[in-house]
């Protein structure tokens, strides 16, 4: 990403939108999933209540039937239900032989079967058998073409050698009106629901959101000159947020101010020399006094249009800067790779995570170039690079070489104004003068050590902001 398209400001959606949206989202698939399970259960109930009434059924007959000596079976005693006698009521019952064909005739039906007959499927008709007299619940069709729910049997009546199959059967299609008019009216409960739920998200993110509304409100005043701080009642999630906006005004507040010091200071200490040059040249009619007259307005000008530059930009808002540390160090170790190719010095660099410096681009690569360039210039052959995040925020880097190194009374005096420890070596000696100095104004510590790879190691403590991920070169 460009450091333009990363410094511009991209309006991605309403955060109202996006919280009602997930909100909704979330009480929705709640809701639907708690329509489905209701309506499963109650389905479940029908059913076993259903099951419960053909086997109470198919109890019933098995008590009043009788085996005949011809080997057939008589019921003693008819059903107290009538549905049982109406042809095609919705209602049946049936006897049949376990060993027959699924479509033999069966040895008594009811008068409601009329002369169909209940077929069962192979694997429910093997677990009737194999429930050894207890009741299985299944599926068939009708005589009707309808749909059946069933109690199945298997008992050995007294008087016959065989054992036969049991059947009470029930049209299912009441039942599953009843489940579905259930679930009918359970969505449009939770729809209901649903509305109210929307409704009640709308009214519950807008008041969570009303400090954030009212933050940006103070910002505005502050920017439009109303107030000279955020001030208020806000809750402990935002008091970081409006804390660090009023550290962040002061801090531009105080640039501000130290930047009109010294333009004040500029414009004092150039324009009383070009006043006297311009005086002393008026009353000098020479071709000399025309010349210094000439030039005189042009400086004044020249620096009459600077300080009204350095003013504006005194005056501006001020931003806190963030500068990728992988980014930095990326470009400057392809550039110095490139210069210090010719010698065999190897230069790696690694960066753990995504590090960025709380600061100005130009300053970390003062800071990072001076030491690489120094590194580079006393290593043997090797030179390494690391930056990561620390657990406190801040940004860790270090600059290894293997170089000779120095020993602790040198370490201490490199980090002087103008001093060198070789002066056959090429520079001006204010290298590391400079880094130490912007790391003090940034308030981090740097810390010359001894390197793991024999020479010399720069450690560098600086502000950042702690990020995740990772990228290695």
């Amino acid at each position: 990403m460009s450091s333009d398209s990363s410094d511009t400001l991209i309006e991605r959606g309403s955060l109202l939108r996006r919280l009602s949206l997930l909100a909704l989202s979330w009480g929705l698939i709640l809701l639907t999933v708690g329509a489905v399970s209701l309506t499963a259960v109650f389905r479940q109930t029908v059913l076993t209540d259903l099951d419960s009434r053909q086997a109470n059924i198919a109890e019933f007959l098995l008590i009043q039937l009788e085996a005949t000596p011809d080997g057939s079976v008589v019921l003693t005693r008819e059903l107290l239900d009538p549905r049982f006698g109406q042809v095609f009521s919705g209602r049946y019952w049936q006897v049949s032989r376990s060993n027959a064909p699924a479509d033999a005739e069966p040895l008594e039906r009811s008068r409601s079967l009329w002369d169909e007959t209940i077929i069962l499927s192979s694997s429910l008709r093997a677990s009737a058998i194999a429930a050894n007299g207890q009741p299985v619940s299944g599926n068939a069709a009708g005589p009707d073409g309808e749909p059946l729910r069933l109690s199945a049997r298997a008992v050995v009546l007294p008087g016959l050698e065989e054992p036969v199959i049991i059947i009470a059967a029930e049209d299912r299609r009441p039942s599953d009106r009843r489940v579905w008019a259930f679930g009918l009216a359970a969505a449009g409960l939770l729809a209901g629901f649903a509305i109210l739920l929307a409704v009640g998200v709308v009214v519950q993110v807008r008041v969570g959101l009303s400090p954030v509304l009212k933050l940006r409100r103070a910002v505005a005043r502050v920017r439009d000159g109303e107030t000279h701080r955020i001030s208020g009642e806000y809750p402990s999630e935002m008091m970081p947020l409006a804390t660090e906006l009023n550290a962040l005004i002061d801090h531009s507040r105080e640039v501000v101010e130290r930047a009109r010091t010294h333009v004040g200071n500029l414009a004092h200490a150039l324009k009383t020399p070009i006043t006297v040059l311009s005086n002393e040249a008026r009353n000098d009619e020479t071709r000399l006094g025309e010349l210094v007259r000439r030039q005189s307005e042009m400086m004044t000008g020249q620096v009459e249009h600077h300080l009204r530059r350095a003013r504006a930009a005194a005056n501006a808002k001020a931003i806190g800067a963030r500068t990728p540390v992988g980014e930095v160090i990326e470009d400057l170790g392809r550039t110095l790779r490139r210069i210090y190719a010719r010698r065999d010095v190897t230069l790696d660099w690694q960066v753990e995570g995504d590090p960025v410096f709380r600061g100005e681009r130009q300053d970390l690569e003062d800071m990072v170039g001076n030491l690489v360039d120094n590194a580079c210039k006393w290593a043997a052959g090797s030179v390494q690079v690391t930056a990561r995040n620390a657990a406190d925020g801040t940004v860790v880097l270090s600059v290894d070489d293997d170089g000779q190194g120095l020993d602790p009374e040198a370490r201490e005096r490199v980090l002087g104004r103008g001093v060198r420890l070789d002066e056959q070596a090429p520079g001006t000696g204010f290298g590391l003068s400079i880094v130490n100095d912007l790391v003090k104004a940034y308030g981090g510590t740097l810390a010359l050590e001894v390197s793991a790879l024999g020479g010399l190691s720069a450690r560098l403590v600086l502000p950042g902001v702690l990020r995740t991920g990772e990228t290695r070169h």
